[in-house]
This record gives structure tokens, C-alpha cells and sequence, in this order.
């Protein structure tokens, strides 16, 4: 395909590895070589992608990160657990399970850690007992690398991660204090791009508030929900294209028109991704519980209410209303308590990082809206031997638009910067 060659693997996994003779899934991969020499005996890189909750990348061709990456490595792109092929978790397989109890119980095998050990099943399986490979994460994909670094770092040769300088240190309320500082600045920025588009939100608002707006799911649209379309504020690839969507707002008869209600209803259901809704504050519960962070601390911030002039778009927070509006979530809503008041186990050993004896490089973006650069420069000081690279030229989908990222992590811990 486009230069690239293309092999399937399937693996058994337990649910949970702490007991490996209980229930079992299925855990898919795919790996990725040149096509130019696909036999090349070149070590394994394996990539961890954003979430949580997202299937790994799907390659049309040897361009942008994928075949830079080829041709150094052998790339093996996970389905995480509940994603993609791998055996999925979503609302209609959950709810085969029985109780929120025990969809609750399900989940709480999701997380970072059982990803770490799935990964280093798939290790041993490909490379040997012995073997090390590379992992590279994106995002969430960073967050369980830096989990594969405090639990399993014998497995690793090296890592690189992209916007992907988790937190380490603090909880999910410092994390929300920090990033809904950055959400209100790239609100900022994006209306002094698009001059009109404050101006079209209010409009929207302001119809939203009088009327009862549907979208094509049938969902109510309300004002939260309108806030909500911010949470690509912080890709380049997403910005465009909400200014864009807010200008064709109204059809010419002064309603919402259709394009606009298709546009929102795709930005804002969880159809396609419930697992990102349920554990996304779980990404920062270590040895805690969450309890609706976004939302008690965005409570405090009256310039992020519903009812504020200007009216503020929100980022990637996640809201217990969400559970009641969205219909691909309402079915999780009780499940979704039941994990927001779970005390979590650990999710980094801060010891084993501070020892840490696995070269490192990560791209650290200093205006990144979904992971805070100051909280990244912290965990920058917590891993031994991590060397960063800091940039403004590129926002959180730096890796996805162009090679240039992952060009330079390869060269950094290949020691050529």
C-alpha cells in the first residue's frame, strides 16, 4: 500500500494479568514495513497512539511520520485494548456485561498499566524474552510509555514521545488549573485569527439558549455542548475547520443549518469512542480518584460558565453532563460515576524513573493546550536521562503533520543531536 507493506498479527491476552488463567481478549496489530525492503532485518519500534480510547494510526502510504519511521524500523501499530480490532469495549459490548458494577470493574482494566503489560506480551512474542525494542507514544501513547518506563524498563531500547510528557507528579485538579489557563489563551488567539467568529458563537449561542436545537442523532443541543467544539483548539489540523464551521452557522432562513448541526454532532459524539469519555480523567488517578475533576475545578472559573460574555470554548475536559446529553454515553452514565469515585492504583514509579537507565527524547510544545508545558518540564526533571526538545513551531498533532517530528527524536537518542 503506497510504498508500504502491511502484515496482520492477532494475540491472546488475559483481561487482567495478575491473573493470566481468567478471562481472556484479543489484542490486534499491524506491522509496517518498506516496501522497498520489507525482509530488512531492522529492529522493532513499537507506537503507542493517543487517547485514551484510539485505534492506532491506519497508513495509506510511506509519507509523514510512518515512512520516515520505516526506514529505521519495523513498526508495529497497536490497537490498544478496546480499540480498533482489538477486542472492543464500547456501550452496546459493555452492556452485555451486566451491572454498571461490573462494566465498572471491566474498565478498570483498561488503563495504562494493562497496556504495558500487553505490550510486553507482544514483546516477548516477537522479539523474545531477552529482546528490547522501541516504543513510540503519542499523547496518551507518552503517558504509557513513561508507565512502560516505571514498570517494565528491561523491555525498552528506547522511547520517544510526542506531546506525550504526562504529569507524573500532581493530580487531575492541577492538571485542569493548568490547562483551562491554556484553553482560555488559545481562545484568545483563535478569535484574533478569525475576527468573526466570536461574533457567529454568540449568534449560535444565543439561538441555541431560545430554541430547541436537535442534532442528527436527536440530541439536544445546549449551550455546554456548544462549548465543547473547542476541544480541537489545540490541533492545527482541527482549527480551520471549526472557524469554518462556525461561518456556515445559519442557512439563509435564519436557522441552524444543516451543515453546521452534521459538523457539531460529529465533533461532539462519543459514538466512535466512549472509552476516551470514561477513563480519559482516570489518565491522571494515580493512587487517587478523579471525582469530576474538570468539572470542580472548571466550576470555579465563572469565565468558562454557559452564560459568560464572551462566551469561552472549552478544550478536552470531560463532564458529567456529557452522560446525559450525548446518546452513545448514556448508557455508561452510572458506569461513568462509579469509575470518577474509583481510587486508582499507581501509574508511574517515580524511583525507577529518577533511575531510569533507557535513553529518552521527547518533543515538548510549549503552547501544547492538552498537556501543560510546565507540568512537562517537571517530569523533564524526573526521568533520568530524558533529553527534550522545545518548540512553538508545531501544536499537540505535531507528529501527525509532518516527518520532521519524529525525524528528530530518532536522531536525538541516536546521538546526533
Amino acid at each position: 500500500m503506497g510504498g508500504l507493506v502491511l502484515r496482520d498479527h492477532w494475540f491472546d491476552a488475559p483481561l487482567s494479568h495478575a491473573d493470566p488463567s481468567g478471562e481472556s481478549i484479543r489484542l490486534y496489530a499491524r506491522e509496517v514495513v518498506s516496501a522497498a525492503e520489507p525482509d530488512r532485518d531492522l529492529p522493532w519500534l513499537l507506537f503507542l497512539q493517543g487517547g485514551p480510547g484510539g485505534k492506532a494510526t491506519r497508513p495509506a502510504g510511506a509519507s509523514g511520520w510512518v515512512g520516515r519511521a520505516v526506514k529505521d524500523f519495523r513498526v508495529l501499530l497497536l490497537d490498544q485494548r478496546g480499540t480498533g480490532r482489538s477486542t472492543p469495549a464500547t456501550a452496546a459490548t459493555l452492556a452485555r456485561r451486566g451491572s454498571a458494577a461490573a462494566q465498572a470493574d471491566y474498565l478498570a482494566h483498561f488503563r495504562a498499566d494493562a497496556i504495558v503489560a500487553d505490550s510486553e506480551l507482544i514483546r516477548r512474542r516477537l522479539v523474545g524474552d531477552d529482546g528490547r525494542w522501541h516504543v513510540l507514544g503519542q499523547s496518551y501513547g507518552g503517558f504509557c510509555s513513561l508507565t512502560y518506563l516505571s514498570f517494565a524498563p528491561e523491555g525498552l531500547a528506547s522511547v520517544m514521545l510526542t506531546g506525550g510528557l504526562a504529569p507524573v507528579a500532581v493530580g487531575a485538579d492541577e492538571v485542569y488549573a493548568a490547562t483551562y489557563r491554556t484553553v482560555e489563551q488559545k481562545n484568545e488567539r483563535f478569535h484574533a485569527a478569525f475576527p468573526a467568529a466570536r461574533a457567529q458563537l454568540a449568534a449560535v449561542a444565543d439561538h441555541v439558549r431560545a430554541h430547541d436545537v436537535r442534532l442528527p442523532d436527536g440530541s439536544r443541543l445546549t449551550v455546554p455542548r456548544l462549548q465543547a467544539l473547542g476541544h480541537g483548539l489545540g490541533a492545527n489540523s482541527a482549527i480551520p475547520g471549526l472557524a469554518y464551521l462556525l461561518e456556515e452557522a445559519f442557512a439563509a432562513d435564519g436557522v441552524l443549518s444543516d451543515t453546521f448541526l452534521a459538523g457539531a454532532w460529529e465533533t461532539l459524539s462519543f459514538a466512535s469512542g466512549p472509552l476516551y469519555a470514561v477513563l480519559h480523567e482516570a489518565c491522571y488517578a494515580h493512587e487517587t480518584a478523579t471525582r469530576w475533576s474538570a468539572a470542580r475545578v472548571g466550576g470555579r472559573l465563572p469565565q468558562f460558565g454557559p452564560d459568560a460574555d464572551p462566551l469561552l470554548l472549552t478544550g478536552e475536559m470531560i463532564y458529567p453532563w456529557m452522560f446525559e446529553h450525548d446518546p452513545a454515553l448514556v448508557p455508561l452514565r452510572e458506569t461513568a460515576e462509579l469509575l470518577a469515585s474509583r481510587e486508582w492504583g499507581p501509574l508511574y514509579d517515580l524511583d525507577r524513573l529518577a533511575a531510569n537507565e533507557v535513553p529518552v527524547a521527547a518533543a515538548l510544545y510549549t503552547e501544547d493546550m492538552y498537556v501543560d508545558a510546565g507540568l512537562s518540564r517537571d517530569t523533564v526533571t524526573r526521568v533520568r536521562g530524558l533529553r527534550a526538545w522545545e518548540t512553538n513551531a508545531h501544536e499537540h498533532d505535531g507528529l501527525r503533520e509532518t516527518e520532521d517530528v519524529v525525524d528528530r527524536l530518532i536522531r536525538m537518542n541516536g546521538g546526533e543531536l
